[in-house]
């Protein structure tokens, strides 16, 4: 939003833009350090749902915190307009939004019907620990935008761990690997797509597999439109 100058302390985990890697860190998203934001002297603290704890002892120590949900597409989209309005770049959070919902409807009506796993990692044995998208996630809500469905139907939220009887037992027409540091353990992409074109499952008989291995994959940002694109990219190789 070209407010970097405001930002003083971020997680480990922040390399976006270039400029955040040399802001000071304090933790990661589920573990930062009280003591390193106290030494900092913030005037807010941004955090996720599961930093309830954190937001409770800063309260005590009379610093204001805001507590930012991003697991949902609409999380996303209202988590930009807050923090527009806090940081008094409104109309710029207005233009992301918008180019959201734009790139959002840019991927309707190219395939449908199709079951769609996507799956998190650098696995280059299915046979176990496969972590994959389930409900209440921002992308499962992508596949269900683009007119088709999450082939895992499950009542396990979130990143569900599978093993490769799972994988099979969910049959997609489709896989999509999100691999982003593959170039940076020296994984190729017939590395990652092999094992899956092993497995009998209508994806290896298409060769429906696919790999986003960009550094924002799987990261829920302004930089969503980017993966947006490249989920539409895959549809229509697939069209």
């Amino acid at each position: 939003m070209g407010a970097g100058e405001s930002v003083v302390g971020n997680t480990q985990y922040s390399l976006h833009p270039p400029a955040s890697q040399s802001v000071a860190k304090v933790g990661g998203y589920f573990s930062p350090s009280l003591e390193k934001i106290l030494i900092l002297q913030p005037t807010l603290v941004l955090m996720q749902p599961n930093n309830t704890k954190l937001a409770k002892q800063l309260k005590k120590l009379s610093i204001p915190s805001k507590i930012l949900a991003i697991n949902r597409l609409p999380h996303i989209t209202q988590a930009i307009k807050d923090l527009g309005k806090i940081l008094n770049k409104e109309d710029k959070a207005k233009t992301i939004v918008s180019q959201i919902h734009t790139a959002l409807e840019d991927i309707k009506g190219i395939v449908s019907n199709k079951k769609i796993l996507i799956v998190i990692g650098h696995n280059t044995s299915l046979v176990k620990h496969i972590f994959v998208v389930g409900q209440n996630l921002y992308l499962d809500d992508i596949i269900n935008a683009s007119g088709n469905t999450n082939a895992l139907q499950s009542t396990r939220k979130g990143q569900p761990i599978l093993n490769q009887e799972n994988l099979i037992a969910t049959n997609p027409d489709i896989v999509i690997l999100l691999a982003h540091s593959m170039h940076q353990r020296g994984l190729s992409k017939d590395d990652l797509i092999s094992p899956w074109l092993r497995l009998p499952i209508n994806a290896s008989k298409t060769k429906d597999i696919y790999i986003i291995d960009k550094d924002y994959s799987g990261i829920p940002s302004d930089r969503l439109i980017l993966f947006l694109r490249d989920f539409r990219g895959i549809l229509l190789k697939i069209k």
